[in-house]
């Protein structure tokens, strides 16, 4: 890709983040990065399920297990009945166990703290090599954990850059990469929250709310809707914020 185009997405993106910001304002980090290892298994729990559930599910191992040693000790089954509240019990279940189980067989160790060290491109390539880890998951714990400049992409922001026109893209794979090395130095954890906020709340994957969007006087979804609604909700919890 060729510098000049580089350059124009990243304005395009700093614009998106500053109306997002003079919108919801930026949003709060952890004060202490979580672990690793935390952050990947809270996002395994977030799946296909609302923050609130998987922040259940995710205090429910914390809780009754003094630390992943503990868990890796159960089976599957076992480690389903913890998380339930969270959904795609067996799913998800199985993934944890997986990742616990091939962290102690590589590495004696049930650790993730060793790819601090490493690249970007090389944790994405050890994380997504574990079952049931993909893309989402593994740059979850760059920006998270590592507090990476690294944007990761759900269905929410999937959604946003999509309508809006940032990208053509029909997965959220190749939207990450589309965006990848592209995001203004420092400004990744706004923009990936506040595109979460703006898709849970505004631009919802049906009847949207147009025309409360900060966005829609950049936006180039041809399907807007005019009636302005008035049961409009905060959605501001995030997971991955809370996890300490």
């Amino acid at each position: 890709m060729c510098l000049t185009v580089i350059i124009i997405m990243k304005k395009k993106i700093e614009k998106i983040n500053q109306l997002l910001i003079q919108h919801f304002g930026i949003p709060q980090k952890a004060k202490q990065l979580p672990d690793p290892l935390d952050t990947i298994i809270g996002t395994i729990l977030s799946q296909n399920t609302n923050d609130q559930n998987s922040f259940k599910a995710y205090r429910n191992l914390k809780d009754n297990f003094k630390n992943w040693e503990e868990v890796a000790e159960l089976k599957p089954a076992q480690i389903e009945k913890h998380i339930k509240v969270a959904g795609l019990g067996k799913q998800k279940s199985k993934a944890i166990f997986e990742l616990l189980q091939s962290l102690k067989e590589k590495q004696n160790l049930i650790s993730l703290n060793h790819i601090k060290k490493n690249s970007d491109a090389e944790i994405l390539d050890e994380l997504t090599s574990f079952n049931g880890v993909g893309i989402k998951t593994a740059s979850c714990v760059l920006l998270f954990s590592l507090d990476r400049n690294i944007c990761p992409v759900d269905t929410h922001v999937q959604r946003v850059l999509n309508r809006i026109g940032l990208v053509k893209t029909n997965n959220p794979e190749r939207t990450f990469y589309e965006i990848l090395n592209k995001i203004p130095e420092g400004t990744a954890h706004s923009f990936h929250t506040n595109l979460i906020r703006l898709g849970r709340e505004f631009c919802k994957p049906t009847m949207p709310n147009c025309p409360q969007c900060p966005l829609l006087k950049i936006c180039k979804y041809e399907n807007k809707t005019k009636v302005i609604k008035s049961n409009y909700s905060k959605r501001d919890f995030m997971l991955l914020d809370n996890l300490n």
